[in-house]
């Protein structure tokens, strides 16, 4: 977390808190009677998370995902593995 507030705090700077969260990496729980309780951030990141949770909930994709990585880090190229520039040639970017 980058930021806690009361909710006083957050009711008294709403669109503050809503340009100061907006930001990326940025999020700001908010606290009521000193115990955190929701946290703000902005709605890209909250998708970003979302996908993330989804992704990690499927052993098979985890497991492929996994595979790539070894085999990333053996300095072995992934059959379907396409650099940028071959994909911003492909689309003529």
């Amino acid at each position: 977390m980058n930021k806690f507030m009361t909710a006083t705090q957050a009711r008294k700077t709403f669109y503050a808190v809503i340009d100061a969260a907006e930001k990326p990496g940025v999020a700001i729980a908010i606290t009521h009677e000193g115990i955190p309780k929701v946290v703000v951030m902005s709605f890209e990141e909250y998708e970003g998370w979302q996908e993330t949770m989804e992704i990690r909930s499927d052993p098979e994709l985890v497991r492929d995902l996994d595979e790539v990585m070894k085999e990333m880090k053996a300095g072995k190229i992934h059959k379907n593995t396409v650099s940028l520039d071959a994909v911003k040639k492909r689309l003529k970017l």
